[in-house]
């Protein structure tokens, strides 16, 4: 499981599609989301982390973080499959000790254009339209994501915002994304429908590995992919992704019922947040040591206040940051996890709804510092000293935003 393979596999023809569901005004999101976790020079075991989307919302107005977008009409579509759409471009980033935010927030139209287009640059007969295109802002600054014709690597340039350039933030970001093994690089798809349309499309990329450079620094890494496009209320859910050095992967996801459906702050502790109903449970685990995927329909998670608190950069300088326990089992295998926030990533979204209201989403992410894992299976006990190094990422949300 741990091998090299030359290409990403799996079916990533949907790469570029939006609109693939009737859309929904109000609820209707698409984007393109990595989350890559570079080496840290100094030592760091939970690394540097660099999240960026590309986003576009069926709606008339949205609020992101205090900055009005106003999206114009639905994407529009030539005869040759490219979508143009108004969009957002976004991103943090945490330089190993400090989050900075956002390093890029820049309302644009884009274009998202498929390897099939005649007007793609790059195209090489023999291998277009497997998933080969890219997400193209129309900026001065190359802000695009895309992935080769056959299918070899992606790339992320970015160019961070005039105002959070120098000190730890770089300015240039030229990143290469490449497979890592069969287990992380294959894309899997998951959908689900509902009434009246609603419903969820997701592509995902477990896991890559990453080169590159941040201004003229060399860098390296692993990084997480995802397309999304979601088509119902955003109710809370815990979330989060390790990436471990032996090129094993775990990942949580928990939506659920929970009094801080109706908070409409950014504050990261509420007495309210103590307890929750899950609506359901969801765990994966790539085990790169015993070569094979495990899948969790039991799993917990716990959050509790940890003694990292936010810094004086922060919106709430002093607040305590979570911990999370995760318990998964599913009858041949048992992983607890403890896992303590070291930074916060906060986004809020405000929009209207019907009948005048307001709506309310707030979205923390947190790059996170492993403190303990037991993993037990048939084979026996491993523990977080049995790996070099693990890096993660863990997301609370909480609103309902409709």
């Amino acid at each position: 499981m741990s091998e090299d393979m030359p290409t990403f596999s799996g079916d990533l023809s949907r790469m570029w599609n939006l609109q693939e569901r009737p859309p929904l005004q109000h609820l209707t999101w698409d984007w393109w989301w990595w989350l890559v976790m570079l080496d840290d020079h100094e030592g760091n075991p939970s690394g540097k982390q660099l999240m960026v989307l590309w986003s576009t919302k069926d709606n008339a107005i949205v609020d992101v973080n205090g900055s009005p977008w106003t999206p114009k009409g639905r994407p529009g579509f030539d005869d040759d499959g490219a979508i143009a759409l108004d969009g957002m471009v976004c991103a943090w980033w945490f330089d190993g000790k400090q989050m900075h935010e956002p390093i890029i927030k820049r309302i644009c139209k884009m274009i998202a254009i498929p390897d099939t287009h005649p007007q793609w640059p790059l195209s090489d007969d023999a291998n277009t339209g497997q998933g080969g295109g890219a997400v193209i802002p129309l900026l001065g600054d190359d802000l695009s994501m895309g992935l080769k014709s056959d299918l070899s690597e992606f790339w992320i340039n970015l160019v961070s915002d005039k105002e959070m350039r120098g000190g730890n933030v770089p300015t240039d970001f030229k990143l290469k994304l490449t497979p890592w093994n069969q287990a992380m690089s294959t894309a899997r798809r998951a959908s689900a429908t509902y009434a009246a349309n609603m419903g969820y499309d997701i592509l995902r990329l477990h896991g890559t590995k990453v080169s590159g450079t941040l201004d003229d620094e060399q860098v390296s890494g692993t990084a997480y992919f995802q397309k999304v496009c979601v088509q119902a209320p955003s109710v809370p859910w815990y979330w989060g992704v390790l990436h471990l050095d032996d090129g094993s992967y775990i990942d949580w996801f928990i939506p659920h019922a929970s009094l801080t459906v109706s908070a409409r702050d950014n504050r990261p502790w509420k007495k309210r947040d103590i307890g929750h109903i899950a609506l359901s449970q969801g765990g994966l685990f790539h085990d790169a040591k015993n070569k094979r995927t495990e899948k969790f329909t039991k799993v917990t998670v716990t959050k509790k206040a940890g003694k990292e608190c936010e810094g004086k950069h922060a919106h709430f300088p002093g607040a305590p940051l979570p911990i999370f326990e995760i318990h998964m089992h599913n009858g041949r295998t048992d992983i607890k996890l403890q896992v303590q926030a070291i930074e916060r990533a906060n986004w809020t979204f405000d929009q209207p709804t019907r009948g005048g209201l307001q709506s309310h989403l707030t979205y923390n992410e947190y790059p996170l510092k492993l403190n303990k894992m037991i993993i037990r299976d048939e084979n026996g006990v491993r523990t977080e000293s049995e790996y070099e190094w693990a890096r993660g990422n863990a997301e609370h949300s909480w609103g309902l935003l409709h």
